[in-house]
């Protein structure tokens, strides 16, 4: 090969070594991010998505405490409202095994060993308490403290967290009932047979707006017997799992926690009963 040969031959062998330099670079920006869009946070939220956790289904709007508290979560990692894109997913999906079309998913997920298998978890952004629900017209819907329920007649899920609160917090002075299920206590609940039901506030929306025609939250019950903990979920190990749980321990540090929920859950219909 002639020097002129070699020389050429360099040059080209530098050019491609610059040329795949440069794309790997590129490729690499891609590569690097921990987001399912480069410089877009996605999260993802319930089709539909119920109140108080989203308000009117929108949670593009912030309004609603879930919602609200993604959009903290994202200003603590650096992403302006203008940057959270959001998705729907089903609950089942959001848990299961496999590739995800978001970063963050809130849905009120209890954090469990099986789940956590399957996908990350933050630390938690809310602890569920129990709550009084009531038909709507009763003396039970209109009582504004633990005193006006002591002789109401309570209705609750056997084996449940809502039994021991409901003795200990409530003790009411008619004997508690106690059935199979939850969905046996809120027949009850309809036919007359008990005045009011405990259970966890999550399930006490559903059974005030689903399954009611006119129920009433009472109200939330203090406990220390406590419940499940909400927590976002994540693909499993996603890069971000680390930062969304210091900026949701940030969060309850700073008491911005307790504001959302105070405005979200207490403000929306269930206030807690002294």
């Amino acid at each position: 090969m002639s020097r002129t040969s070699r020389l050429a031959a360099a040059v080209a062998v530098s050019a491609a070594a610059l040329l795949a330099l440069t794309s790997c670079a590129g490729g690499t920006d891609a590569a690097a991010s921990d987001t399912v869009t480069a410089g877009k946070l996605t999260i993802a939220t319930g089709e539909p998505a119920y109140e108080p956790w989203v308000l009117g289904d929108d949670p593009e709007s912030g309004e609603g405490f879930e919602a609200a508290v993604a959009y903290a979560v994202a200003d603590e990692l650096g992403y302006a409202k203008d940057d959270v894109v959001w998705v729907r997913t089903t609950f089942d999906a959001a848990i299961a095994p496999g590739p995800k079309d978001f970063d963050l998913n809130l849905q009120q997920f209890s954090v469990s060993e099986d789940r956590a298998k399957a996908v990350d978890f933050s630390s938690p952004y809310y602890v569920t308490t129990q709550a009084v629900v009531a038909a709507g017209g009763t003396d039970a819907a209109k009582a504004t403290s633990i005193a006006d329920l002591k002789d109401a007649v309570i209705g609750v899920a056997s084996g449940t967290t809502s039994l021991t609160v409901a003795e200990d917090v409530i003790a009411p002075t008619q004997k508690l009932q106690v059935f199979n299920n939850v969905d046996d206590t809120v027949a009850a609940l309809k036919n007359g047979t008990i005045d009011a039901l405990v259970t966890d506030l999550p399930g006490a929306y559903y059974v005030r707006d689903a399954q009611l025609d006119d129920g009433v939250i009472v109200g939330q019950l203090e406990s220390e017997a406590g419940g499940d903990e909400f927590a976002i979920v994540l693909p499993k190990e996603s890069a971000l799992t680390a930062d969304v749980t210091k900026a949701v321990d940030t969060l309850r540090e700073n008491g911005e926690l307790d504001k959302l929920t105070e405005k979200w859950i207490a403000d929306q219909g269930a206030p807690v009963l002294k």
